[in-house]
């Protein structure tokens, strides 16, 4: 199959987390297009089944297709843990997704093999993180907190107030009782919150940012393809984004954490796909 490495990268996610993932992508891929979709519709996924959740990511990655992606990121934890594996070999085009690179920096950094995760109740509920962590390290002891309250916290603009620190505290507690020294922040909201978090586990804890090393993961698996973007980005909109709703609101979400100026949301009709 003969793939154009000038085509954009898709990106989707089940509302707007995934936006830092394409932030990541933006910031240390600079000379490629991204196409984004936001299923605003239906967020959130992190309470859906599996089965529903694999028929939305069948979807989404349906209209990608149609817009030419050469390669998808399922910016989306509990899509990741849910409907990677079921969607992965129907493809002829590389797909990723946010939990096996930020597994892997955790499994590497780890000096007391205690590794703390927080994710939506879906995410932590799979146990996937922790099947990946045993993996590569079969000694470490994965300790798993659904933080359900930080998705609509972040959503509500509420990233610095008291609300969200005393939220995180109560959250956070039963890892700091378990000595973690390294926190994965597995769905995609939580880089927002990043300071908060830091600020309450204190300096010896390391943080994993999945969209991060999401980020890199992609780099390199463009570069061992062959497929990374030989253009410099000089089109008007290099970043183009679709929604399922709600698409001033997600407008005005992505131009407070973007480094570029979303001019133009789209909505589209997810279920004709």
């Amino acid at each position: 199959m003969n793939i154009d490495r000038n085509a954009p990268v898709g990106v989707f996610d089940s509302g707007i987390g995934g936006l830092t993932v394409a932030r990541e992508i933006m910031r240390n891929l600079p000379s490629e297009k991204i196409v984004y979709f936001g299923d605003t519709a239906r967020v959130p996924y992190g309470s859906k089944s599996r089965e529903t959740v694999i028929r939305y990511s069948r979807q989404i990655i349906h209209f990608l297709q149609e817009q030419k992606v050469k390669a998808i990121v399922v910016a989306c934890n509990t899509a990741s843990a849910f409907a990677l594996d079921a969607v992965r070999d129907e493809l002829d085009i590389p797909i990723i997704g946010v939990i096996e690179a930020g597994a892997k920096i955790a499994a590497q950094e780890t000096k007391n093999k205690r590794v703390g995760i927080i994710g939506t109740v879906g995410t932590v509920g799979s146990g996937i993180h922790e099947s990946y962590l045993k993996e590569l390290d079969p000694e470490i002891t994965v300790i798993g907190k659904a933080c359900p309250l930080f998705v609509p916290l972040v959503e509500e603009g509420w990233i610095h107030d008291p609300v969200t620190e005393e939220v995180a505290r109560r959250y956070l507690k039963e890892l700091q009782d378990q000595e973690v020294d390294t926190l994965i922040l597995g769905c995609t909201h939580y880089p927002l919150l990043r300071s908060t978090i830091r600020e309450i586990m204190g300096e010896g804890v390391r943080l994993v940012n999945p969209a991060y090393e999401t980020a890199l993961e992609l780099r390199r698996l463009l570069a061992d393809m062959d497929l990374a973007s030989d253009e410099t980005v000089e089109e008007e909109f290099p970043y183009r984004f679709y929604v399922s709703d709600l698409a001033e609101k997600f407008k005005d979400f992505a131009n407070s954490i973007l480094p570029y100026n979303v001019e133009k949301t789209q909505k589209i009709d997810i279920e004709k796909y």
